[in-house]
């Protein structure tokens, strides 16, 4: 879902860069040929990355407190920005800063035009590039780390259906009932989603054991809503999607 203001404009590159100075501090600057922050912060600006030298301070800030650094950044936040980190961790954990500074390289080239670099990237990484840019993803990981707090899933055993492609994410076994969770990801307070035909089906056939798990907010500081039987609970427009003449079920109307 596309933001509705500009509060999370450029989301994926400040988090890229917060994570990278956070983590490799000097290292990584270096890595972009410059000799201190502060010409990186300016060239962020320049270069349309970032409004001020400050939006890019406030983004190393919130990474801070999640790395072994003598900086304690937005420490009083707690885990609420946890999942950023997760997140790129899952995709890009174990680079070294040059191939890391590699990785946001590329994301500048594709997604600002900038060319004032050399970078090398290999296929792989680059695959996992374009996972970094599906808000499923996100919420998958913060699901599946978290999905113990929601009172339904409470001391129940997860195993991941995602490989399988049959209409939902993930199976928790609760006691003798095992649910299957749908997993979508909103990145505003409040939005759409929509079901494959595969998704409908099987809500359709599971019913009251079949559960959207949205994961909202997630620009932010997420939190989970979950819904029971969709299909009877929620309604949903059909639509055809070609060339193959598929369906999908979209969301009649928000929802939060």
């Amino acid at each position: 879902m596309k933001n509705k203001d500009n509060k999370h404009k450029n989301y994926e590159i400040l988090n890229l860069i917060g994570y990278g100075l956070s983590k490799f501090d000097n290292k990584f600057i270096k890595e972009f040929g410059f000799s201190t922050k502060n010409e990186f912060y300016n060239f962020c600006v320049n270069k349309g990355i970032a409004k001020t030298i400050g939006t890019v301070k406030n983004r190393m800030d919130l990474f801070d407190p999640f790395f072994p650094n003598n900086r304690k950044g937005w420490w009083q936040k707690g885990d609420a920005y946890i999942h950023r980190k997760i997140l790129i961790d899952s995709l890009f954990g174990n680079e070294t800063a040059k191939g890391y500074v590699n990785i946001v390289k590329l994301y500048m080239k594709d997604n600002f035009n900038v060319k004032d670099f050399q970078y090398n990237v290999e296929p792989i990484i680059k695959s996992r590039f374009k996972k970094l840019q599906e808000t499923g993803l996100e919420a998958e990981l913060y699901f599946i780390k978290n999905y113990n707090t929601i009172k339904l899933f409470d001391n129940g055993i997860l195993e991941d259906g995602r490989l399988f492609g049959d209409g939902y994410d993930f199976q928790i076994k609760v006691d003798k009932t095992c649910f299957l969770a749908e997993v979508k990801g909103i990145r505003e307070k409040k939005g759409k989603f929509r079901l494959t035909e595969n998704e409908f089906k099987k809500a359709s056939e599971y019913k009251d054991d079949y559960i959207v798990t949205l994961v909202l907010n997630l620009n932010d500081a997420p939190k989970f809503l979950t819904i029971e039987n969709p299909i009877k609970n929620l309604k949903f427009i059909e639509k055809i999607i070609k060339p193959n003449e598929t369906k999908e079920y979209h969301l009649a109307k928000e929802i939060c």
